[in-house]
């Protein structure tokens, strides 16, 4: 208990306590009173200046906005980057990636991007270095030295050497092992002079020899214990390839429940050990498709980010936004070629009347989309070609007083008949709808002359068998020439030869004068004496008329989106729209300007 002094200090402090609240309230009352009620009523006035202030902060704030997103052109810009997966579609059937057998739209396109060559096409398809550096010629052009780059890999990381490329081409040489390509590397011998040098002997001196050069190298590591004669149906093949091409195999899927679905879906990772640089998507797949209906399908479906192997866009896809159509012309060149063995057509005044009923200009206008005409054997711009040394020009006139004057002369049915023989032919083609035009074009306009051109389309392998057996009278059919005139395996007579495996004479052209310019035109290396030597060639040509030129080919590619660094005008082949694909971007990005 409390004594009654310490109750009593308690009971003052506690009223001590309750005077200082009692005090605090009072103030708090007053200074209320003072501030807040007696200033309320000019509180009307300042909260309209307070309101202004706060729409003007945020108008200031809302202009900045806009200000900074106007100028950010100036210091930011959509630029392509890294990455993404891009998907290609292509009309046809994968059998084989290597390049020693690589036939066929899917096959060449799938090599191409696994393999590299020595040389390359660049994006001006110019000749450049792939796995080589350098190369050089001889003065007598019979010599070729390449010397390949330095620190070169496969794509599992094993050095790439001259060995390489000599096993490569010794395989190609070794009739065992059935290249396709072994007929041009006939004569031609190879030698590893150093771990990175390699030397080319030719029995003649070749101007073209250096575009040979782009087929793809296979590693001896992997392939050097295996039979020759085994070659072409190995697993590397089709399952587990290793190249040093742009990307690296990863997996192949086959779906489909019948022949007609079946298709090959190819998935393929950048090559880190390229020598031009890892590429810059992050995956590359290619899906095969038996039938053009399938492939529209899926781009319409967007599993695909482009497509190739077309010959005309529907309209309900190109008019699709986003939809690019690239069209590119290529150094190819779509004939008639005229088999001076075969009836009517071994009578020189029937090939040039035929030549002059023939109007180019009624003959593409049939595509539906333009084209580059060609009218003589070399293409333009290339070193030989003569414009005062074309083909004969349109003159159904002159055609028909030609064919009078020749004696072959028109019955009531319009045909034209000499020495019992009607002026009739059968020609050949590739049942496609771009043939299927010209074609009827070509047999309309002949028809005004007297002559009378069956026509019978075949689906592709039944016209490669017709092909090589020449059992045909003309053919309505396309050839690779390139960026270079040499067009020997063409014309000269050697080509018509029924002993080779493979006859690219298709006329069965037979000139003394046309084999010799065509043989010393290809020996030489500059382009003003090759012009020289080339054009007794091209008079004999025209004089003789052992085919109908018609035009330029194009390559139709779409793609969904733009394709950043995909820029060709012209190609030689459909595999070389991926000259650059090492530097092909899908993907963009907002990237701020370092200036």
């Amino acid at each position: 208990m409390f004594d009654r002094a310490t109750r009593l200090r308690i009971r003052r402090s506690f009223k001590r306590s309750r005077r200082q609240v009692e005090d605090i309230g009072y103030q708090a009352e007053e200074q209320l009173e003072r501030h807040v009620i007696r200033r309320i009523n000019k509180f009307g006035s300042v909260w309209r200046f307070v309101a202004s202030w706060l729409i003007l902060c945020g108008l200031a704030i809302t202009l900045g906005v806009y200000q900074i997103r106007g100028l950010s052109v100036y210091y930011q810009t959509t630029q392509p980057i890294s990455g993404g997966t891009f998907t290609e579609g292509i009309i046809g059937t994968f059998t084989n990636v290597n390049p020693l057998y690589a036939a066929g739209a899917v096959d060449t396109s799938v090599s191409r991007l696994v393999f590299s060559g020595l040389l390359r096409y660049d994006q001006k398809n110019r000749l450049a270095g792939d796995l080589a550096e350098g190369w050089k010629a001889d003065e007598s052009g019979r010599i070729y030295t390449v010397t390949l780059r330095d620190k070169l890999r496969w794509h599992d990381g094993q050095p790439l050497t001259s060995d390489d490329v000599l096993f490569t081409y010794q395989t190609i040489q070794n009739p065992d092992a059935k290249s396709p390509l072994l007929s041009s590397w006939a004569g031609i011998k190879v030698e590893a002079i150093s771990a990175r040098e390699i030397r080319f002997s030719l029995p003649n001196g070749l101007a073209s020899f250096p575009y040979s050069l782009t087929t793809g190298i296979v590693p001896k590591h992997k392939l050097k214990n295996i039979p020759v004669a085994e070659l072409r149906s190995i697993r590397f093949n089709t399952a587990d390839p290793i190249g040093a091409g742009p990307y690296k195999w990863e997996a192949i899927e086959v779906v489909g429940d019948n022949a007609a679905e079946r298709e090959e879906r190819i998935a393929l990772l950048p090559n880190e050990y390229y020598q031009l640089g890892k590429p810059k998507l992050q995956r590359f797949v290619v899906r095969t498709f038996r039938e053009e209906k399938k492939l529209l399908e899926a781009f319409e479906s967007r599993e695909l980010t482009a497509m190739a192997g077309l010959e005309s866009v529907p309209d309900n896809i190109e008019n699709q936004t986003g939809v690019i159509t690239h069209s590119i012309t290529t150094t190819n060149q779509v004939n008639v070629f005229l088999r001076l063995s075969s009836g009517p057509l071994a009578d020189v005044k029937v090939r040039q009347a035929l030549t002059m009923a023939t109007s180019l200009g009624e003959v593409v206008a049939d595509l539906g989309y333009p084209v580059v005409t060609s009218r003589s054997p070399l293409l333009d711009g290339q070193p030989g070609y003569d414009r005062t040394l074309l083909q004969l020009s349109f003159d159904q006139v002159a055609a028909n007083k030609l064919l009078d004057e020749a004696g072959w002369t028109k019955g009531a049915d319009g045909i034209r008949t000499k020495d019992n023989q009607k002026l009739q032919f059968k020609l050949f083609s590739q049942s496609t709808s771009d043939y299927r035009a010209i074609a009827a074009k070509l047999q309309q306009q002949w028809s005004k002359i007297g002559a009378d051109a069956g026509v019978e389309l075949q689906e592709d392998a039944d016209l490669q068998n017709t092909i090589t057996y020449h059992t045909y009278d003309a053919l309505l059919y396309g050839i690779s020439i390139g960026v270079d005139p040499d067009v020997f395996v063409y014309w000269h007579s050697s080509q018509a030869d029924p002993r080779l495996t493979s006859r690219t004479n298709f006329s069965e052209y037979k000139s003394t004068v046309a084999d010799k310019a065509l043989e010393e035109g290809r020996t030489r290396t500059q382009a003003q004496l090759r012009a020289i030597k080339y054009r007794p060639f091209l008079e004999a040509w025209r004089q003789d008329a052992p085919a109908i030129s018609l035009y330029q080919p194009r390559l139709i590619w779409v793609s969904r989106g733009e394709v950043h660094q995909f820029n060709l005008q012209v190609i030689n082949g459909a595999s070389d729209r991926y000259n650059n694909v090492h530097n092909w971007m899908i993907r963009e990005a907002k990237v701020t300007n370092q200036n």
